[in-house]
């Protein structure tokens, strides 16, 4: 990726007021939904991010670069919480600034494409938070992780059919 499309950023007041897209267990019917998005979201919509993979992580998946697609939701802050959202999400993820050697994941900006779902409605991609893993993290995965090819997380819906149940990269 280029610095243009794939950058980091602390959170605080300087930190854009973009979406995010999430690819685990912040999406909707997963546990950290309600617990940090309940109540502080105004949109939720189905969204891939290119040029990633997935990979099965302790109860959690990890996206990082790679040349696939992740399934997830793009989320958007409800108004005036932006801020507030983006804290509890960088606690969450364990991010602690740009590359920083405790971090879980790294906060990037990344174009996110939304699919077609009407006339005027689809086929964009806007740019959004993501939390990739980082440095250390994706390094392991890439060596002895166990990659979900299909960039979805769960792996498969609750039916078994590996439907619908799109998949965030972040806990």
């Amino acid at each position: 990726m280029t610095a243009a499309v794939t950058t980091t950023a602390p959170g605080g007041p300087g930190a854009a007021e973009l979406p995010f897209f999430v690819y685990g267990t912040l999406l909707p019917g997963e546990p950290n939904h309600d617990l940090f998005l309940r109540g502080r979201t105004a949109g939720e919509r189905p969204a891939v991010l290119p040029r990633a993979l997935l990979y099965d992580g302790p109860g959690y998946p990890y996206a990082i670069e790679g040349h696939g697609r992740v399934h997830g939701m793009l989320i958007v802050a409800a108004p005036g919480i932006h801020g507030e959202l983006l804290g509890l999400l960088d606690h969450l993820e364990e991010f602690l600034g740009p590359g920083h050697p405790r971090n879980l994941y790294e906060r990037v900006v990344r174009e996110v494409e939304l699919p077609a779902g009407g006339a005027s409605d689809g086929g964009e991609s806007v740019r959004a938070w993501v939390y990739l893993a980082a440095a250390a993290v994706t390094r392991s995965l890439r060596t002895g992780g166990v990659r979900i090819p299909e960039g979805r997380w769960p792996r498969s819906s609750p039916s078994g059919d590996g439907g619908p149940d799109p998949g965030d990269g972040e806990r």
